[in-house]
């Protein structure tokens, strides 16, 4: 989770595209919990949210609270649903990306954060979701062509 962190506060703003960058910590959470059951993303999520709230000067808390709620949900659906298939994977990436935006919004709004609902999920969470998902495709990918690499060589 600290390498994710790392990642998003170097590498993400270099894969931003316009005003949108993905969010690469919720990436790792998301398949580090299907993989690992409810536990494991819950705690990974709530480090990977901390250390995005203390990198960005903002409400501390916030990412680290939704990022936990979102690791432990995939976690605990991932182990009743058997979500092994990156067909579900990714569209899940993308649904739990709009919930965790959704989620942090709702928190943020808990302490007068000014800006409409419409424009958050019309400039922010919708398009970073899309982003996320893309991201988290290639990501399975990888992880899927680094697991056959290592059955082969075994």
């Amino acid at each position: 989770m600290f390498g994710g962190g790392i990642v998003q506060a170097t590498l993400a703003p270099a894969l931003r595209i316009g005003d949108v960058a993905p969010d690469i910590p919720l990436i790792v959470v998301v398949l580090l919990a299907l993989r690992r059951g409810s536990e494991t993303g819950c705690l990974a999520g709530f480090a990977a949210g901390l250390l995005q709230d203390i990198a960005t000067g903002g409400l501390i808390g916030v990412q680290a609270l939704t990022k936990a709620v979102v690791g432990f949900g995939v976690g605990a659906l991932g182990g009743r649903l058997r979500v092994t298939q990156p067909l579900v994977q990714v569209p899940g990436l993308l649904v739990l990306s709009v919930a965790e935006g959704l989620g942090r919004f709702f928190l943020l709004k808990l302490f007068r954060f000014p800006a409409p609902f419409t424009e958050v999920m019309t400039y922010v969470v919708l398009p970073q979701a899309v982003y996320n998902g893309f991201l988290g495709a290639a990501f399975v990918f990888a992880l899927l062509t680094a697991e056959s690499f290592r059955d082969r060589s075994s």
